[in-house]
């Protein structure tokens, strides 16, 4: 123990089920985003896929969960648009309760590589956003933000998350949403924040993440320490197969030059990464982070533990040892972890629920 005790019961606690099954009203599903509103609903976000292909007429869906994650509502279509593509959902949750969910539209026939910079025309990626103020029960229509989120020039795809955004708590930025999005063209990504101080009415993007020589960031996610400052925490790709992290001291406007996070191993895949918010631990920077934990291959899905704001990653424990790719973290009410996770070749998507007790095996629990 570190001086403060961690919420959760003192035995150790895994339970999972299958949230999205291959078949089962879509060929197949990928990249999943959860969280969990005021009320304590579990919100599971995915793409309905004609295919495993990025560019298969994909579909946004959602199922909720009442329990806890051990059962789940019927699959909901949130978004759909014919032949086009609907890719990268990106949920967060704001103290008013609102639920925004932000994505981006390919055209058919036009994967990431052959998008165009701009903002007009049929060959050009496009970004939405839609909310939900009832838990997600009901959403409003989708609203076009491409021009907010998206430079007029130079840059062909933009991609949210994909997982969740924040809203920041902390310093002179206090109330202010962050996005984590990355930008085209294809081989020479950035990474930034678009973010919005008006509760999602409005949206402005921020400067790059000045990049460093070994590869390029893609996938990001951000988190916020107690002190303010935000941290990002990137896919690399064409790299040292590691994460990449950032740091802003201006609410996501500007960053620092990225660096590539030796103990983070990753095989060129996304991650999460969250703060473990609970009472017991308020004030503190306590993070959780989760990735296939290999350089080799989708492999060996692991959560690890951090006490001191992301500087060094003391646990470590293996989820899923079989495939694992895309995953989103989240903390439930009562304290339990949650793990939307990709698993076995992309043939279901999976809930896990565990405690501290069961991460850190016994050595982390009141």
């Amino acid at each position: 123990m570190r001086g403060w005790k961690m919420s959760g019961p003192d035995t150790p606690l895994f339970e999972e089920n299958d949230v999205y099954v291959a078949g089962d009203g879509y060929p197949t599903y990928r990249i999943p985003a959860v969280v969990v509103t005021r009320e304590g609903t579990i919100l599971a976000f995915a793409e309905g896929r004609a295919s495993q292909s990025d560019a298969s007429q994909n579909d946004l869906v959602l199922r909720r969960s009442l329990d806890g994650g051990r059962s789940w509502t019927p699959i909901q279509v949130l978004a759909e648009d014919g032949a086009n593509v609907l890719v990268n959902p990106t949920a967060v949750v704001l103290d008013t309760g609102r639920v925004l969910l932000m994505y981006q539209r390919y055209p058919h026939g036009f994967h990431e590589r052959e998008v165009e910079p701009g903002y007009t025309g049929d060959r050009i990626c496009r970004s939405y956003l839609m909310h939900s103020n009832d838990d997600g029960v009901s959403w409003s229509a989708p609203r076009e933000i491409t021009r907010s989120v998206k430079r007029p020039t130079g840059v062909t795809s933009i991609a949210s998350g994909p997982g969740i955004g924040i809203q920041l708590q902390y310093g002179p930025h206090a109330g202010r949403i962050l996005m984590p999005f990355n930008e085209g063209p294809w081989g020479a990504w950035n990474v930034y924040a678009v973010y919005s101080d008006d509760g999602g009415e409005t949206w402005q993007y921020g400067e790059t993440a000045p990049k460093n020589a070994t590869g390029h960031p893609n996938e990001v996610q951000m988190i916020e320490r107690t002190d303010g400052t935000v941290l990002l925490n990137a896919r690399s790709i064409g790299g040292v197969r590691r994460r990449k992290s950032a740091i802003s001291r201006d609410g996501g406007h500007t960053w620092t030059s990225l660096r590539d996070v030796d103990v983070l191993v990753e095989p060129e895949c996304q991650g999460t990464i969250i703060r473990y918010d609970t009472p017991l631990v308020a004030g503190k920077d306590v993070y959780l982070f989760a990735n296939p934990a290999s350089t080799e291959a989708r492999v060996n899905g692991t959560v690890r533990l951090s006490y001191d704001g992301g500087e060094t990653w003391p646990v470590a424990r293996t989820v899923y040892a079989g495939p694992f790719a895309y995953s989103c973290l989240t903390v439930l009410p009562d304290g339990t972890i949650g793990l939307l996770y990709e698993r076995d070749g992309y043939e279901r998507i999976t809930f896990a629920r565990f405690n501290l007790a069961w991460l850190t095996e016994g050595k982390d629990a009141p």
